[in-house]
Order: structure tokens, then C-alpha cells, then sequence
């Protein structure tokens, strides 16, 4: 797709856009090119996994220490353990959906919230929603179907609303584009978020989901800049004021989220400099 065909070209004319896609591929560029990286790539891989489902986990309500993270097995006894164990899922399947994600989004989405939610499909199709009656669990909320989700507390829009928006987002990456990474995923970060399409573990998908896109695109394809970090050290309330800007549908709000999105990768970027560092040490 050319970028004139692009509808999300636009949004890198946007004040500071541009500012912030160049300081992503920057602050991706430091870690890749860290000597650690050509011999112990798979070991930051993972621990940037474990900090980033931790980061994601902390935006729903569980922020829990890392190395309480890192020691748990329970993740199903409480609301706050099943967060982290919905994150630690996630971060660990993201990388295995690559290949579809870019022909069918709509069966990326339904498998990650069965992963979130700890189901197993009732089918042979590890995609396919439970076929237990009235379950909810993989498939977009129907019309009067409640939505926990912490964090966002903002109107549901109507089911058919969000047929229709997940719709075109799936369009959208199913055509590919011309846009920055950064662009990209903050697009469909947001967009998730402002829909909440199912029941639960909506803030956890949304965040997989733009960590599916960094990699998918060649930003992060090791997956070792977290963007989850980034949200967490911002903090939930920036999360949530940058997010405002998002739904705003303003130039201004968008440009304020994009560059939310963007410093949160590289918070996640200068997490894992410091991780190479300790293994160049010898410390981790």
C-alpha cells in the first residue's frame, strides 16, 4: 500500500510524531547493537517478557514486585495473581501468532483473550471461542454483555459499534501500510482499549496486541524492548490522561498518545540496556 492510500499516514504529520518515531528507532537501534545482544539474545528476550507482562499486569491492578513475578507458580487463587498470570500468558503467545496476525487479526484477538482468561478451546481450532453456551470467552461482547476492565472507566460503545471498529482495524492491518511501527501499534493499542471488546483482560490484550505489532513490523522482532515497562513507569494515570487523548479523536490527543506510546518503548529499551549491562557484568 502506498502512503498516499495509508489512513494512518496522516497521523506522522502530527506535531512531534515524527520527533518520536525517530527517538524509538534510536533507543531499539542502542540495545540491538549492545555486544551482549550477539551471544545472549534469547536470555534478554526473556527476561524482557517477564518485565514487560509484569508492566501489563501492574496497569490491571496487580503491581506486584518483579522478583515476586519472577518466584510465583499459583497464578489462579486470587483476582490480582490471575492479572499476572493473564500477562505472563500473553507475553509468552504474542510470539507465536506473527504469521497470522497480518491475515486474520480477528483470530489473534479470540485466541489471546482464551490465553488471558486460562481457556482451552473446546475445538480443534486452537483459535476457535469456547463452544460452552453463553460463554464469552473469545469471542466480541454482545449487546447488554458487562465489561470489567480496571483502569478505563469511560461508556462502553455498543456492540455493534464495536463490530463495526474491529472490523475496519482488521482491514487496516490486513493492508498493510506505509506508517511507522510506533504509529501502528499506538493506533491499535488505543483502539482496543477504547472499545474493551470482551468481557475481561481487555487492558492486558490491547497491550499483547501492540507488542505483536512492534515485532511483526522489524522494530523489535526479538521482542526485547517492552513497551509494557514503559506504560508501567509512566504510570497508570498518564496511561490513562494519554489515552484521553486517544478516544479525544483530536490532532493534539492523538499526537499525545503516539508519543505516550512512543516514550513507553523507550523506557522498555533503556530497561533492557540495563539488563545487557548486568550480563556484561556478569550480575544477571
Amino acid at each position: 500500500m502506498s502512503s498516499a492510500a495509508d489512513p494512518l499516514a496522516p497521523l506522522a504529520g502530527l506535531p512531534g510524531v515524527s520527533d518520536s518515531v525517530d527517538s524509538v528507532r534510536k533507543a531499539v537501534d542502542r540495545v540491538y547493537g549492545h555486544r551482549v545482544m550477539r551471544r545472549r539474545s534469547g536470555e534478554i528476550a526473556s527476561e524482557a517478557a517477564l518485565r514487560g507482562a509484569r508492566g501489563s499486569a501492574a496497569l490491571s491492578g496487580a503491581d506486584w514486585a518483579l522478583e515476586e513475578v519472577r518466584r510465583r507458580t499459583d497464578f489462579g487463587s486470587e483476582p490480582q495473581a490471575r492479572a499476572v498470570g493473564a500477562a505472563l500468558r500473553l507475553t509468552a503467545e504474542a510470539g507465536q501468532l506473527l504469521s497470522i496476525w497480518r491475515q486474520s487479526p480477528m483470530r489473534v484477538l479470540a485466541r489471546l483473550h482464551l490465553v488471558a482468561s486460562g481457556s482451552t478451546p473446546a475445538t480443534a481450532d486452537a483459535f476457535a471461542p469456547s463452544a460452552i453456551e453463553g460463554d464469552t470467552v473469545g469471542r466480541p461482547r454482545l449487546a447488554g454483555e458487562p465489561v470489567d476492565e480496571p483502569l478505563i472507566d469511560r461508556p462502553l460503545p455498543s456492540a455493534d459499534e464495536v463490530a463495526g471498529r474491529l472490523d475496519g482495524l482488521s482491514r487496516l492491518i490486513i493492508a498493510g501500510g506505509s506508517s511507522p511501527a510506533l504509529i501502528t501499534a499506538s493506533v491499535v493499542h488505543g483502539e482496543l482499549l477504547a472499545l474493551r471488546p470482551f468481557g475481561t483482560y481487555n487492558g492486558l490484550v490491547a497491550r499483547a496486541a501492540e507488542r505483536i505489532v512492534l515485532i511483526n513490523s522489524g522494530l523489535d522482532p526479538k521482542a526485547i524492548c517492552p513497551a509494557e515497562v514503559g506504560h508501567a513507569e509512566q504510570g497508570a494515570q498518564a496511561y490513562v490522561a494519554a489515552f484521553e487523548g486517544y478516544v479525544s479523536g483530536t490532532a493534539e490527543g492523538m499526537a499525545a498518545w503516539i508519543a505516550h506510546c512512543g516514550r513507553a518503548i523507550e523506557l522498555g529499551s533503556r530497561e533492557s540496556m540495563a539488563v545487557c549491562e548486568a550480563l556484561q557484568r556478569g550480575a544477571a
